[in-house]
């Protein structure tokens, strides 16, 4: 039996990187956003780190932040990667979307053909959406919480119905008797939900790996929960403590459990923000000239996790031995995260830089630093792999991948070459066509 070994992603958006101003970064030209080239410099970077796949989140509408940040987007997820696609051979697409608004017929066509250019490397984050920018974009009203998880419900079993709609033997393409496909085996589903119908087939054939993997992405919701355990094969979390994780893994795992399959079937991925650099201060100062006066805007937010009053005035200098004896770690899961740097005696702009208030776990340093982060983790039971972010991709995902993955490999906790040619084999998942008969199983009973 294989060893178990750490997953490797990382998540591809707008062709700067993970910080607040990375597109103004000085080795970043400012017109990624809309360079494939771009895109597929960095895809072939991670697929030499022996990355399972790239993570493409999703928000289909213009942020009001957009005139001084940018887009924070990739220009669009599924003709960007088959752009991709015909540049890279192993590495795997996990791209992002909604349930709420597409119609499952127009998922199921984008997603498998995709998954038969890329010969079975392809993914889908099925979420919902609840954002009232992106419901105008569509001229629908944000729909409650119940029938957005109940439509997407319905959606998946159907994209998954039309998926196995061809079956895998039907394509004969023999050009002496002039068949070309089985008419018995390319069928309709004739699926009828509340929300969402479809009659089909699907004239699509199966890829390599079958049909594509579905993930889930968000915080441990019930309703949440209950999508991945019947579906997923990947969850992607929003986590920043070893024990957060270990219980959110765990629910998830749960889930699947609960609906008939092996948890073991579910992948567990944490984020982790990058910054490498020889020295932890120089590290910080690289964050530092990346994100620019955008740090002293979240002296508040810090002030708040904290409990303690900070005056900007004091930006420069250590919390007084005074404040750090008052403080006290808010609800904010980042709050001992940012408390324990402070007693570090960093000043508030370099506790700011460590990445205190970002949205995942952040490493500042040396290539160890990060590795021994994943291997903690990894070897607590706190994830099965990680979706990094680098803080500027032009020259941070290549530190990753020749720093950091060396590290892990002699640690023997990652690969050193990928396990296959498609996404399921390298997840470490099994094959499916069409829905789940285990799943359909335990709803029926």
């Amino acid at each position: 039996m294989t060893e178990k070994k750490l997953i490797l992603s990382t998540a591809l958006h707008d062709g700067s990187g993970a910080l607040a101003n990375a597109w103004r970064a000085p080795q970043v030209a400012p017109g990624n956003y809309a360079d494939i080239e771009a895109s597929i410099r960095y895809a072939q970077a991670a697929e030499r780190g022996k990355f399972a796949f790239l993570f493409i989140p999703d928000f289909p509408a213009v942020r009001p932040d957009i005139e001084y940040a940018g887009v924070r987007n990739i220009i669009d997820p599924m003709i960007s990667l088959t752009a991709i696609a015909q540049a890279t051979s192993r590495i795997g697409f996990v791209a992002t979307g909604s349930t709420t608004f597409q119609e499952p017929f127009n998922h199921a066509r984008q997603f498998k053909a995709l998954d038969v250019l890329s010969h079975g490397r392809t993914g889908w984050n099925a979420v919902t959406t609840s954002d009232p920018a992106v419901a105008a974009n569509y001229g629908k009203p944000v729909a409650d919480r119940s029938e957005r998880y109940q439509r997407a419900h319905e959606s998946i079993q159907i994209v998954q119905a039309l998926w196995g709609s061809w079956e895998k033997d039907a394509w004969i393409k023999n050009q002496a008797s002039g068949e070309y496909v089985d008419g018995s085996k390319l069928r309709p589903i004739n699926m009828q939900g509340t929300y969402v119908a479809s009659r089909g087939p699907l004239a699509i054939p199966p890829s390599e790996q079958g049909q594509p993997v579905i993930f889930s992405s968000g915080g441990p919701s019930p309703h949440l929960l209950s999508l991945a355990g019947r579906y997923a094969s990947g969850f992607i979390a929003e986590v920043w403590t070893i024990e957060q994780a270990q219980a959110q893994r765990q629910m998830v795992r749960d889930a699947a459990e609960e609906a008939g399959r092996d948890p073991d079937e579910i992948k567990y991925f944490a984020g982790l923000m990058t910054t490498i650099a020889p020295t932890v201060r120089e590290g910080l100062d690289r964050r530092i000239a990346i994100v620019g006066e955008a740090l002293e805007a979240q002296v508040p937010h810090l002030a708040n996790m904290l409990g303690v009053r900070i005056d900007r005035g004091r930006f420069d200098q250590p919390l007084t031995s005074e404040q750090l004896s008052r403080a006290h770690p808010s609800q904010d899961p980042r709050a001992g995260i940012a408390l324990d740097v402070a007693r570090q005696g960093w000043t508030v702009r370099d506790i700011l830089a460590h990445g205190v208030i970002d949205f995942h776990p952040t490493a500042v340093g040396p290539a160890t630093s990060h590795a021994d982060h994943m291997q903690e983790w990894f070897e607590a039971g706190a994830a099965d792999g990680f979706w990094l972010q680098p803080d500027i991709f032009e020259d941070g995902l290549d530190a990753i991948v020749d720093e950091v993955v060396p590290l892990l490999q002699q640690r023997g906790i990652y690969p050193r070459d990928y396990e296959g040619n498609t996404l399921r084999e390298n997840l470490g998942v099994p094959g499916q066509y069409g829905l789940d008969p285990r799943v359909l199983a335990r709803d029926e009973n």
